[in-house]
């Protein structure tokens, strides 16, 4: 057995990123019949306390098992507001479930609990967010892959501007972040101006953050655009807590939400070369007799070998790994072979 080390030039290193559907079972689209919610967070139907689940985010299921949630819905005010208080007494006032979702996604964007939301340049009290279940997606989502229909009073599709802005940008603490627009194809923006609403005064519809597997959206720009129903209910202390639901409700009714995931798959190559002066024998023991004598003669002259494997060994000389060819590969002092074996990982 002979054993030959890579040169340097031999081993060629690879990225690539390979996307596919979001959803369970890779469904392309998540539909009003794919997209159900557990009756303990309806808020609508049983208003839960302020430490219940559903009082802070809603999960959306694809089937009614409820065995693995495809996204969930929550609403966060900076003051607290549009939700219903912790505690009633003294000094509790604004601490809610809306605080604290506020609180939590400026703490991963920004890294800090000072800073606020702002949607090219308008800033409003509250924000609406849209957080990917973690088992949804490999290493992250795909930009330009988003095409969210939202329905309420009016009907509007809703992707991101990452083809728009040429795959630039802007960093956060989240990764990348990139506006969401209203555009009819993935990652474009219809128009040229992020100021989309009706009166244009509002800022844009949301940010979003593909490497984190949520979004940011901005209430007052969808109200401007004619989503009045997504007008949350900012009332201090509010003992329904259902602006979530609102946002449910708007994307189920849109009846199609399409999203895709990436991964990313490093390989390496390596160069397995043959020379023609070597590996032209074998310690194959049909090869010779109980004698010693080589079994067929006309190897005597012409030793002849059929390369079936490629054996890679670490420098200790431990078998690390093991790459099977389609069919045998002849060789002898008068041929030369070039087998490519590719790990992944």
């Amino acid at each position: 057995m002979g054993l030959i080390r890579y040169a340097e030039g031999d081993i060629v290193n690879d990225t690539q990123r390979l996307g596919t559907s979001t959803w369970y079972s890779n469904t392309n689209k998540l539909q009003t019949a794919t997209m159900h919610e557990s009756p303990v967070q309806n808020v609508n139907a049983s208003s839960p306390g302020a430490t219940a689940l559903g009082s802070h985010y809603i999960n959306v299921y694809y089937n009614n098992t409820l065995s693995g949630s495809e996204f969930s819905v929550a609403y966060g005010h900076i003051n607290g507001s549009g939700s219903l208080d912790y505690t009633t007494g003294t000094g509790g006032t604004g601490y809610s479930p809306s605080r604290v979702i506020y609180n939590q996604y400026r703490q991963l964007v920004f890294g800090d609990e000072n800073s606020s939301f702002s949607f090219n340049g308008y800033t409003p009290d509250d924000i609406y967010v849209i957080n990917v279940s973690r088992a949804r997606y490999k290493h992250n989502l795909k930009p330009a892959s988003m095409m969210l229909t939202i329905n309420t009073n009016v009907t509007r599709i809703y992707t991101d501007d990452s083809i728009t802005t040429s795959g630039s940008a802007t960093m956060t603490n989240a990764g990348r972040q990139f506006n969401v627009v209203e555009g009819t194809t993935p990652g474009v923006m219809t128009g040229t101006s992020l100021n989309q609403s009706t009166n244009a005064n509002k800022g844009s519809y949301g940010l979003f953050y593909p490497d984190a597997g949520f979004m940011i959206l901005n209430p007052d720009a969808l109200n401007d655009e004619g989503h009045t129903s997504l007008n949350p209910n900012n009332t201090s202390n509010w003992g329904t807590n259902g602006n979530h639901q609102k946002l449910v409700d708007a994307i189920q009714s849109g009846n199609s939400f399409i999203l895709d995931s990436e991964e990313k798959v490093s390989s390496q190559f390596y160069f397995t070369r043959a020379r023609n002066s070597e590996f032209n024998y074998t310690t194959n023991p049909s090869f010779v007799d109980t004698n010693g004598s080589v079994n067929i003669t006309s190897f005597i002259d012409n030793p002849t070998t059929y390369i079936t494997t490629v054996g890679m060994y670490n420098d200790s000389g431990d078998l690390v790994a093991v790459a099977k060819l389609s069919q045998p590969v002849t060789k002898d002092f008068t041929k030369e072979a070039l087998i490519r074996v590719k790990l992944d990982y």
